[in-house]
C-alpha cells in the first residue's frame, strides 16, 4: 500500500455558500474548500468557487514503437494552475503526424493570404476554405488573412503589392518635365522670332514693300503676335491661382488683338484699292484712324467677355484625384466650360470674318495681294483651332494643358508664317524688287500707301 503525504495550508474564505447540501457535508465543504495543500510531487491542489480541482491534462502522440505496436508519447501538458503564461506546453519537435512526418500539417483547407490580399469565403464549404483576393485598388491589407482591406488616405495611394500606402504623384506641366522644356522654348523662340520681324520692318520702315501694307499696323500686329506666343508661358509651370487668374484671360484677349489687327489690315486693303477709282468716296476713310476704331471695338467685345468670366467665376487652383488613379492632378478650375467655349467662339467669328473679307479681296492687282496672304493665315488659323476642339476634349490633366499650348504656339506661327515671311524674304533676299517701281508695274491701278 502507497501512503499519499498531503501539506495543507489555508485557503480564504469562499463567496458561495452551500445551501444545498445537508449540515454535516456542508460543514465538510466548507472546510474543504478554504484549504490549498500539495501532494509528494508538489502539485498544488485548490478547489475553485464551484467546487472543481485544477484542471490538468498530459497531451500524448501516438506513434507506432517495435513491432508496429501503439504506444502514447508524452508531448506536452495543460495545467490551469500553472504561472500566466505557463498553462499550455508544447514540445512539438518529437511529434509524429501521419506516415511519420514531422511536419505539421494545416488547419485549413486554403493556404493562407499573404498580405495585399483578403480571404473571400468560398460558399458552400466549410469556414476554413476561403480563397484570396487581391485588394482593389485604393486599398491595402498589411498583414496576412486579412478579413477586410483598408482605404488608403486621399493623398496617397496602394503601391504595387497591396499592402502599403504611398504618397500620390503630384502631376502638373513643369518646366522641369521634357514635355514643358520643349513648348517653353518654342514659345520663347518664336517670340523672339516675332520681335526680330519687328525690328526688321522698323529698320526698313521707309522702303515700299513695308509702306504698302499699312506698316502701323503690321507694327501692331507683330506686338501682338509675340503676346500671343508669351501668353501660353502661364500655361507652364505649378498652376497657382495668380496663374488661373490671368491665362486664359491673356490668351483670349491677345488673340483678339491679333486677329482684329487682321482683319482691320484686310478691311484697309479692300478700301484702298477701292479709293483708287476715280470719284471713289472711300479716300476719306484712307488711314490709321479706322483702323484703330476697328482693332478697339473688336477686342473689348473679348476684354468683356474674359472679365465677365473672371467675376462671375473666380479661377482658382485644385487637386484633382479622380483623372488618374494613383496622380494628383493640379490644375485650374475655371468655372462653366461654357465661358472658355464663348471666348473661343468669339475668337472663330473675327477669324472667319478675316477669311471671307480677304478672300474675297484675294483677286486685287497684285500692289495689294497681302489679301492672298490673310486667306491662307486664316484658312491655317481657323484650321489648328478646328483640329483643336476634339484633341482638346480627348485628352486629360497636364497634356490638355500642352495640348491647349500647342494650338497658341502652332495658330501664332501660322499667321507669323503666312503674313510676314513672304515681306521679309524679298527685304533679305530680294531687295532689287522692294521698290515703288517695280510695285507699280506689277499692278493695274495706282498704289495708295496707308501709314
Amino acid at each position: 500500500m502507497y501512503k499519499t503525504m498531503y501539506t495543507l495550508t489555508p485557503a480564504q474564505p469562499t463567496r458561495y455558500p452551500i445551501t444545498h447540501l445537508s449540515e454535516p457535508h456542508s460543514s465538510l465543504l466548507h472546510y474543504v474548500k478554504r484549504m490549498h495543500f500539495k501532494t509528494t510531487s508538489n502539485n498544488k491542489e485548490f478547489f475553485d468557487s464551484e467546487g472543481n480541482p485544477p484542471a490538468r491534462y498530459d497531451i500524448v502522440n501516438w506513434q507506432k514503437g517495435v513491432g508496429g505496436t501503439l504506444m502514447q508519447v508524452k508531448v506536452g501538458r495543460y495545467d490551469s494552475s500553472a504561472p500566466l503564461g505557463q498553462e499550455f506546453l508544447l514540445n512539438s519537435s518529437i511529434i509524429l503526424w501521419a506516415a511519420g512526418s514531422k511536419e505539421t500539417p494545416p488547419s485549413v483547407c486554403s493556404p493562407s493570404c499573404p498580405p495585399g490580399f483578403r480571404i473571400v469565403p468560398i460558399q458552400g464549404k466549410p469556414v476554413c476554405c476561403f480563397q484570396c483576393v487581391l485588394c482593389p485598388l485604393g486599398e491595402i491589407s498589411n498583414q496576412s488573412d486579412s478579413i477586410d482591406c483598408l482605404q488608403c488616405p486621399w493623398n496617397h495611394w496602394s503601391n504595387e503589392k497591396q499592402d502599403q500606402c504611398i504618397p500620390k504623384v503630384i502631376e502638373f506641366l513643369s518646366y522641369e518635365d521634357p514635355l514643358g522644356v520643349t513648348l517653353t522654348t518654342a514659345s520663347i523662340l518664336s517670340s523672339l522670332t516675332s520681335l526680330s520681324i519687328l525690328g526688321l520692318f522698323i529698320h526698313q520702315r521707309s522702303t515700299p514693300i513695308v509702306r504698302a501694307n499699312n506698316r502701323s499696323l503690321s507694327y501692331l500686329l507683330l506686338c501682338a503676335l509675340t503676346l500671343c506666343f508669351l501668353s501660353s508661358l502661364a500655361f507652364i509651370g505649378y498652376p497657382t491661382t495668380e496663374k488661373c487668374l490671368i491665362r486664359q484671360a491673356a490668351f483670349g484677349v491677345t488673340f483678339a488683338l491679333c486677329v482684329s489687327c487682321i482683319l482691320a489690315k484686310t478691311i484697309m486693303v479692300v478700301i484702298a484699292f477701292n479709293a483708287t477709282k476715280p470719284d471713289s468716296n472711300m479716300r476719306r476713310w484712307v488711314g490709321p484712324k479706322l483702323s484703330y476704331m476697328v482693332i478697339s471695338a473688336c477686342t473689348f467685345v473679348q476684354v468683356v467677355l474674359c472679365v465677365s468670366w473672371v467675376l462671375s467665376s473666380t479661377p482658382i487652383s485644385q487637386y484633382n484625384t479622380t483623372i488618374q488613379p494613383g496622380k494628383i492632378i493640379v490644375e485650374c478650375y475655371e468655372g462653366p466650360s461654357i465661358a472658355f467655349w464663348c471666348m473661343l467662339g468669339y475668337l472663330g467669328l473675327l477669324a472667319t470674318v478675316s477669311f471671307i473679307v480677304a478672300f474675297l479681296a484675294r483677286k486685287l492687282p497684285d500692289s495689294f495681294n497681302e489679301a492672298q496672304f490673310i486667306t491662307f493665315s486664316m484658312l491655317a488659323f481657323l484650321s489648328v483651332w478646328i483640329a483643336f476642339i476634339p484633341a482638346f476634349l480627348s485628352t486629360q490633366g497636364k497634356y490638355m494643358v500642352a495640348m491647349e499650348i500647342f494650338a497658341i504656339l502652332s495658330s501664332s506661327l501660322s499667321l507669323l508664317s503666312c503674313i510676314f515671311l513672304p515681306k521679309c524674304y524679298i527685304i533679305m533676299l530680294r531687295p532689287e524688287i522692294n521698290s515703288r517701281e517695280h510695285l507699280m508695274g506689277r499692278g493695274k491701278s495706282n498704289t495708295i500707301n496707308v501709314q
